[in-house]
């Protein structure tokens, strides 16, 4: 398995991953404007849609752009009947014609791009004035003495660990000064929302089976270690809770 290949993880993750904070979904929108509604948004890097479906939700008119064959298919199935329009694209070539989107988003993936060349493919696609957000979802394993225990366990058996695609990374703490340097933007906004999420056994371990970069960095044997403590430390357990820290950042585009 690579770096940010998603194609053997893209089941886990369609049915496992949890959703954003609502609030977050709620500034965002008011940002645009008019709460969002009728407003055209390219979910970039969309992965299996979970972003994407909560903007449907809100009546924003959502085109997803995922490169993986094997997340978009997942993707699409989930998204039955939402309205959402499909396409594959990369951040850096979406295939979206210029000035014709209200906003662009990037969910848990604008780690993975290029980021010269993604913003000035956002700058291209994006009407005047129009918003970029990047956002992550971290879960908060500090709230609970149960998931400190797992991540502490996790470090020990793989100290070399740096996550990647984690709202905690290095990528993400310097994100507001590399956004502010960019020519592309006028504003930028840092906000978070929380929100609690109670999870069975097998969808709290299907969560850490669609996380590409710890599987990737400990190696198979390592990882099936991980797996097996989880499960020894969590059985029995009806309901795990899990509390998650939804990271955004907002920036407008020169009009």
């Amino acid at each position: 398995m690579k770096h940010g290949d998603f194609t053997a993880l893209a089941e886990n993750y369609a049915r496992y991953r949890p959703g954003y904070a609502p609030f977050v979904l709620e500034a965002f929108l008011a940002l645009g404007g008019k709460g969002g509604e009728g407003a055209l948004c390219a979910d970039v890097g969309a992965g299996t849609g979970i972003w994407s479906r909560q903007l449907a939700a809100a009546g924003v008119r959502v085109i997803a752009v995922e490169p993986n064959d094997a997340m978009r298919e997942a993707g699409e199935k989930q998204s039955a009947g939402s309205g959402i329009d499909w396409r594959k694209g990369e951040a850096e070539r979406t295939g979206l014609p210029d000035a014709s989107c209200d906003m662009v988003c990037m969910a848990s993936s604008f780690h993975w791009p290029d980021f010269d060349a993604a913003v000035k493919e956002f700058r291209r696609v994006l009407k005047p004035g129009g918003l970029f957000m990047a956002l992550w979802n971290t879960r908060r394993f500090e709230a609970s003495p149960l998931l400190s225990d797992i991540e502490d366990y996790l470090h020990k058996l793989v100290p070399e660990l740096k996550r990647v695609s984690s709202g905690r990374s290095e990528f993400c703490n310097t994100l507001t000064d590399r956004l502010r340097a960019r020519e592309e933007f006028t504003d930028v906004l840092y906000l978070e929302g929380r929100h609690v999420e109670r999870q069975s056994q097998e969808r709290y371990i299907g969560l850490w089976k669609s996380v590409n970069d710890v599987r990737v960095q400990a190696g198979e044997e390592r990882f099936a270690r991980f797996i097996e403590y989880i499960e020894r430390v969590t059985n029995g357990i009806p309901a795990i809770e899990a509390e998650y820290l939804t990271r955004a950042w907002i920036a407008r585009v020169k009009s």
